[in-house]
């Protein structure tokens, strides 16, 4: 209970200006499409340098926990992730705004995002220790099995169609061989000078998002809203909340996944949402609801975004391996100001990791109470007119693809998949199953070959790929998968064949 001691240096008043201007703008900057957690966290690092090392991981720590749940605004009312954690929120959220449920989904999003939350960081507090240890098993080869296990949803994820699924799988693994192979030097696929450094994940994923959405606005013509607006009915917090806890089977296995793979060093806490949606509906007796507007698929998605977050400090905090992108800046932030992450951090700068640590539990607390005040008006974005609404999309499109690299391939990139994927839409094909392809293809590339050239040097890749207790394990968890979603399209196929079997009778 060491932690207790330190709650009194998150309320000192300089701490706590931070702490709220860190919750608050966080959240706007994740509402921002292409403002990941990583390059917010990164973009405010400058400003900890006149400041002590406990007041600058405050500030970084609380915008790492709002922009990951600011995302969701930008997901559910537009369709855009704010970020790769956000991908699965959309999938639903985006639909319950439609209804005019936006109010709704953005409250659920937030709540489930601080249950989340404070789970992962009484995680981080309570078991750093055991947990680091544990997260030292994984190598190169168990991480490679994980990203074979996050592919395995790919057919079942946002798409009617189990084979257009797969499909859109594919090219996104396609996407990801683009550039230059780092171990071996060569080029792939690179037809344009703008490929040379390959597709950067932010501007795929708003041209893959964005873009159809910006072009079906246009398409749609000068129309008065997204939405029906005649009737948008009101959500209180009780009744939020009541939902939630109604929720609690999606809830409890979000933030179960989303804890387990923030731990994990390098598996990147971008799939965590993806993983917790597509299981929370294998487990759902309403597995057909997922993806057509129903709550249970935002409240997994989001608790599993935010249960990530302290769970992924705990390998840096303790062995100096950050679990995410953001972790590693993070880690640039601590050492910035002398502090070396590792096994004494505890002993030799108590005050500032308690504290720290102390600040992202609280900020868990602020990120809701802003959400939730903030939710109804954000909703009003779902009811401003197509054009003007379409234009402020595309402006915020080409601001965050030119963002990342400051370079006009990254634009072109971003318009030409978006282009590709408003056609490839109209022939039922889904954006989140090409992300998600985009996302671990290179993951498991990598993991891939450094695995292979361990295994060169030891008894060769087949027993170092396919023995041992964990590898195992993974590769029956990878070959249920599999196989439970062929299962569950046989099934949807022969539901969807029995009433007209019965009708031809």
């Amino acid at each position: 209970m060491e932690f207790l001691g330190y709650f009194g240096g998150v309320f000192e008043p300089i701490a706590l200006m931070l702490l709220f201007a860190g919750t608050v703008g966080g959240l706007i900057l994740g509402a921002t499409p292409g403002l990941s957690p990583t390059m917010a966290v990164a973009l405010l690092i400058p400003f900890t340098f006149h400041l002590s090392p406990t007041q600058g991981l405050i500030l970084l720590g609380a915008a790492y926990t709002s922009t990951v749940a600011g995302g969701a605004v930008s997901a559910i009312l537009l369709k855009i992730p704010g970020a790769p954690a956000n991908i699965a929120t959309a999938l639903d959220g985006n639909e319950m705004a439609k209804r005019g449920e936006g109010a709704r989904a953005l409250h659920l999003s937030f709540l489930a995002s601080g249950v989340g939350g404070v789970i992962g960081v009484l995680l981080l507090i309570f078991l750093t220790p055991v947990l680091a240890q544990w997260a030292l098993k994984f190598g190169p080869s168990h991480l490679f099995w994980i990203a074979i296990l996050g592919v395995t949803v790919i057919g079942s994820l946002d798409s009617k169609s189990f084979v257009k699924g797969l499909l859109s799988g594919c090219i996104g693994l396609w996407l990801s061989t683009i550039g230059t192979d780092d171990i071996m030097g060569a080029d792939r696929f690179i037809f344009v000078d703008a490929l040379s450094g390959g597709i950067t994940i932010i501007p795929a994923l708003i041209g893959l998002f964005a873009i159809p959405q910006v072009l079906d606005m246009f398409a749609k013509g000068r129309v008065s809203a997204v939405i029906d607006t005649v009737h948008v009915p009101r959500y209180k917090f009780l009744d939020s909340l009541k939902e939630l806890i109604r929720s609690f089977r999606a809830l409890s296995i979000g933030t179960v996944i989303g804890s387990i793979i923030g731990l994990i060093p390098g598996v990147g806490g971008q799939i965590a949402g993806l993983v917790a949606y597509d299981q929370a509906r294998n487990f759902s007796p309403q597995k057909d609801k997922f993806g057509t507007g129903h709550s249970e698929g935002v409240i997994a998605a989001e608790s599993a975004n935010n249960a990530m977050v302290g769970p992924s400090l705990v390998p840096l905090l303790t062995l100096s391996i950050p679990g995410s992108p953001t972790a590693a800046v993070l880690l640039g932030g601590l050492l910035i100001h002398g502090i070396f992450p590792g096994s004494d951090i505890f002993d030799k700068h108590p005050e500032v990791v308690w504290t720290f640590i102390n600040s992202m539990l609280l900020g868990q607390i602020l990120m809701v109470i802003f959400g939730i005040y903030t939710a109804a008006w954000a909703a009003r974005i779902a009811k401003a007119p197509i054009p003007i609404l379409a234009a402020g999309v595309l402006v915020l499109a080409l601001f965050g693809s030119y963002s990342v690299g400051q370079s006009m391939g990254d634009v072109q990139i971003m318009l030409v998949l978006g282009i590709g994927m408003y056609i490839l839409e109209k022939f039922g094909f889904s954006a989140a199953p090409l992300v998600l392809g985009l996302i671990l293809g290179p993951i498991a590339g990598d993991y891939f070959n450094n695995g292979s050239m361990i295994a060169a040097a030891q008894d060769g890749p087949w027993v170092y790929f396919f023995t041992g207790p964990l590898n195992i394990v993974l590769i029956v968890m990878v070959v249920a998968s599999i196989a439970y979603s062929f299962w569950t399209n046989m099934l949807r196929a022969s539901f969807a064949k029995s009433p007209l079997e019965g009708a031809s009778k």
